[in-house]
């Protein structure tokens, strides 16, 4: 078995995380929908607002947001300006997407999986609430999505590296 063969196993491996955590994911627009439902249901029709509602309902949409990233990455939905880019040859646009992986990618994510662990672990260990609000929810869970989306950005990033290197290297469409 040849390194390319290896790592196109691994890359493939990765996707096929990124599309059962997306999967995964996609769900959370039901209890978030729900909620807003709910919502609207109660302050409209009976004058009786929740107080949960709004808390629930921007703690799951910046969940689906964040964990959505590595699933939308694997495809290929980012937004990319394409005015030129669109127009090179396959192995141009590998070395681009290869520079600009490791120049401006890796390096921010990883800061990003770093301060939000650091994040993540001081609300834990506080036991921290959401103080603004009347329903006082827990919120190092919805905190610990920052590490946890940043982790599964990082390896889809790396799957698209792989892909990068092998086009650049060989040529032709990875």
């Amino acid at each position: 078995m040849n390194l390319w063969s290896v790592l196109d196993r691994v890359a493939r491996a990765i996707d096929g995380l990124s599309i059962w955590s997306g999967r995964l994911v996609a769900w959370l627009i039901v209890p978030m929908v729900l909620s807003l439902v709910w919502e609207v249901f109660a302050r409209y029709l009976f004058t009786a607002p929740t107080v949960w509602a709004y808390d629930m309902t921007y703690m799951l949409y910046g969940t689906f947001f964040m964990l959505g990233a590595a699933f939308t990455l694997q495809r290929k939905g980012h937004i990319r300006t394409d005015t030129f880019y669109a127009a090179w040859s396959p192995r141009r646009q590998a070395i681009t997407d290869l520079v600009c992986y490791v120049v401006l990618f890796f390096p921010g994510l990883i800061a990003l999986f770093w301060f939000g662990l650091e994040f993540f672990l001081k609300s834990w260990s506080q036991g921290e609430r959401v103080v603004t609000s009347p329903w006082m929810p827990v919120v190092y869970p919805f905190k610990f999505v920052m590490p946890l989306a940043s982790a599964l950005l990082l390896l889809q990033g790396l799957a698209e590296t792989i892909r990068a290197l092998k086009t650049a290297v060989r040529g032709g469409r990875a």
